[in-house]
């Protein structure tokens, strides 16, 4: 589990590197070598899933990418080494580097177009529908959780999209918190309490969503999504990929049907639930979130690179 730690942590830390500098395109090319090269010495036969592009879409993990240094273990692998290509570039916060591996077969191989989600955590688990009213789900998580539901905060991508959305949470007295990217760690913070969000619902990235299913697997809470076009040959490309249903609504097992689930997560900048990289004289150091399915398992891991051994006693914990 700790070896697919030191994947998200290099991915975290090269992107660090180009925080504020105003160049996505730059700061995504650097966590996604530094992914790769990573996973370049893992002890297995990966294979990418759900990743940043297609073949021939250099430098990011593509779909289809075979991954690892060989061995028994053959997995299939979410990957974003990037989460919030935007929030590195402006120096915003809330941008991780995210990957999920799970047994061959146990990630939906998720188009990349987007998704309609509806996210809660453990309390509200089948007490909702995304088929539902707005308020009709709002009232059901705030009777799960023992609060009137001006007390919620949910979590919206801030798009126009969601305009009837914004409103339509507005309307029940419900707080909302909007954010620019970064629906994944909105998610897991939907899952986790003491974080203040109570839910996450719009339309966000469809593999997001696969990512967001892998956090819940280990979470305990539930994701429910169903696909969402914006042209006819999104459609059918998604009947193409063996969706017989293009319109069904997804549960988390059906996103993530895997029984061995790993989850990792790792700050880039400062934000909600995880610190950011912090770099000091003579290191570096991160914040991560491993997680698995099977088992329960969930760590924070702090992790200190020291590069200097004679600066050690400059660390401080925090």
């Amino acid at each position: 589990m700790l070896d697919f730690v030191k994947v998200t942590e290099a991915a975290a830390l090269a992107a660090a590197r180009a925080m504020g500098h105003g160049d996505n395109e730059h700061a995504d090319a650097l966590a996604v070598e530094a992914m790769r090269k990573a996973m370049s010495h893992l002890e297995i036969k990966g294979r990418v899933v759900i990743g940043e592009g297609e073949r021939d879409e250099a430098p990011m993990l593509y779909i289809g990418e075979e991954v690892g240094a060989g061995g028994q273990y053959e997995v299939d692998i979410a990957v974003d080494p990037l989460e919030g290509t935007n929030l590195v570039a402006k120096g915003l916060p809330n941008a991780i580097a995210v990957l999920a591996v799970s047994e061959r077969g146990g990630l939906l191989h998720a188009p990349d177009i987007y998704m309609d989600k509806l996210i809660v955590g453990p309390a509200a688990v089948g007490r909702v529908d995304i088929r539902w009213p707005v308020a009709r789900n709002l009232e059901a998580i705030a009777a799960s959780l023992r609060h009137p539901v001006s007390d919620l905060t949910v979590v919206i991508l801030e798009r126009p999209r969601h305009e009837q959305l914004i409103k339509d949470v507005r309307a029940t007295g419900a707080r909302i918190k909007l954010i620019m990217d970064g629906d994944v760690s909105a998610a897991i913070a939907a899952a986790i309490s003491g974080t203040g969000v109570h839910a996450v619902m719009g339309i966000g990235g469809a593999p997001e969503g696969v990512l967001a299913a892998a956090a819940m697997r280990c979470l305990g809470g539930e994701i429910q999504g169903r696909l969402w076009y914006r042209k006819d040959v999104e459609r059918d490309r998604v009947k193409s990929m063996g969706i017989s249903d293009p319109d069904r609504i997804f549960l988390t097992n059906e996103l993530v049907p895997g029984k061995n689930v790993i989850f990792s997560a790792t700050g880039i900048t400062d934000g909600d639930l995880f610190r950011g990289v912090m770099f000091f004289s003579g290191g570096m150091r991160t914040h991560t979130l491993v997680m698995t399915a099977q088992a329960r398992e969930i760590r924070f891991v702090d992790s200190v690179y020291v590069s200097e051994p004679r600066e050690i006693g400059t660390i401080r914990l925090i």
